[in-house]
């Protein structure tokens, strides 16, 4: 194998993992990232926690990518979500695991990520030229020959290695640019969609209660035809359009194939409790504030701002003394609390999702290369490929390992 001159368009994790890999092979790498600084849009991810992977067994990684995941066997056999974690050990970045096996560096902070993945790149030689955007793949006889700056500048390459991430964070830099220059050299792209995405609710109190967060509740969600395709406990977020937090983003995947709209959420408020229960525990607050309006004796239950909205949902008069709830009256306030209904409209739009669905048709790229079938020389990495997974660290070990893959392949 003989040295190359290699171009990666994109210094986000995939583009830095391959741009560390080829130079620490003993390639000329030059990454270049239209950005001031490197990994924009990771340093917002996890909250700006990162979720680098998740520490399931390998043969798990593979059912939460929805996505075309059986495309990345090879990459996840050559660079496993496990690797990952050793890899940045090995790069003195500590990390911990916590619930649902979602890894995160100890410190919290995106930062020692990105550091720790540019300096992989930079010791093994690789050269990141910032404020340099791509503006087009040269190619000739079915082979990679260089790229052309925005501002004219033209470098002579033996490959170019595709690292721009989806359309997704638009402000971070993924601006879709990667799958103009795809097309360019005849590549077919599946239509970018929104993945672990905020959805809008045609339900419209939402708005009243915008901005409130709600912890330790189950979220069911039905598609249009009424099957069950998600259901998990957590939190999630009120918004003036509809909902959000981590439940709702999990959520939105399972219902991105059916487009969203019609899709029904249901959120048990009291998921400990069975209906029996519920029901007591309702009665015991009922003696207690048995002089009170319902409007005043429902905070032990519920979130403040909540409690107008749930006795909106209701229909009872938020006056009614407490002494005077009928029994048929309080199951109905068990039967609310256990499944409040909400009914998508649609998403949210892309620039506002996590990760992009759709991207380079994968029938065009070879997955143990991640090389293209259709030019020589050109590789694919990362959110710019057909392939998308849930929350949970699974997008990033995507990234990661496709960018090991490339960047151990430059032949």
């Amino acid at each position: 194998m003989g040295k190359k001159r290699v171009g990666i368009i994109g210094a986000g994790p995939a583009g830095l993992m391959a741009a560390g890999r080829a130079a620490g092979l003993g390639h000329s790498v030059f990454v270049f990232e239209k950005n001031r600084q490197a990994c924009r849009k990771l340093m917002i991810t996890g909250k700006g926690r990162c979720n680098i992977t998740n520490a399931c067994p390998k043969d798990e990684l593979i059912k939460n990518i929805p996505g075309n995941g059986r495309f990345l066997y090879s990459s996840l056999s050559r660079f496993s979500n496990h690797d990952i974690m050793d890899f940045f050990s090995g790069l003195g970045v500590r990390l911990k695991t916590e619930r649902g096996n979602r890894v995160f560096p100890e410190s919290d902070k995106a930062s020692d990520i990105r550091e720790a993945l540019v300096g992989f790149a930079v010791k093994n030689g690789a050269i990141i030229k910032y404020n340099s955007s791509v503006r087009e793949i040269i190619a000739e006889e079915g082979r990679v020959r260089g790229v052309v700056l925005e501002n004219g500048e033209s470098w002579e390459l033996d490959a170019v290695i595709l690292a721009t991430g989806g359309m997704s964070y638009p402000l971070t830099g993924s601006t879709g640019d990667g799958y103009r220059m795809a097309r360019e050299l005849g590549h077919s792209v599946s239509e970018p969609r929104p993945s672990l995405v905020p959805l809008k609710t045609v339900e419209t109190w939402v708005r009243q209660v915008s901005g409130l967060t709600l912890k330790n509740i189950t979220l069911t969600v039905y598609d249009p035809s009424g099957k069950k395709v998600f259901e998990e406990l957590g939190e999630m977020l009120f918004t003036h359009f509809g909902v959000s937090g981590p439940l709702v983003l999990s959520a939105s995947r399972h219902i991105l194939d059916c487009g969203f709209s019609g899709s029904v959420l249901v959120i048990d408020m009291k998921p400990a409790l069975s209906e029996e229960a519920l029901d007591r525990r309702i009665q015991r607050d009922f003696d207690k504030f048995s002089r009170k309006h319902l409007s005043n004796a429902l905070y032990e239950l519920l979130p403040r701002s909540f409690i107008p909205v749930f006795i909106q949902l209701l229909e009872i008069p938020p006056d009614k003394p407490v002494n005077q709830v009928t029994r048929r009256e309080r199951q109905r306030m068990v039967s609310l609390l256990k499944g409040i209904r909400l009914t998508v409209s649609r998403s949210r739009p892309i620039s506002e999702a996590i990760v992009t669905a759709g991207g380079i048709k994968t029938g065009e790229i070879d997955p143990k290369t991640m090389e293209s079938k259709l030019v020589k020389g050109l590789y694919f990495v990362g959110e710019i490929i057909d392939v998308d997974a849930y929350t949970g660290g699974f997008n990033l070990t995507i990234a990661l390992s496709t960018g090991y893959t490339a960047g151990s392949s430059i032949m």
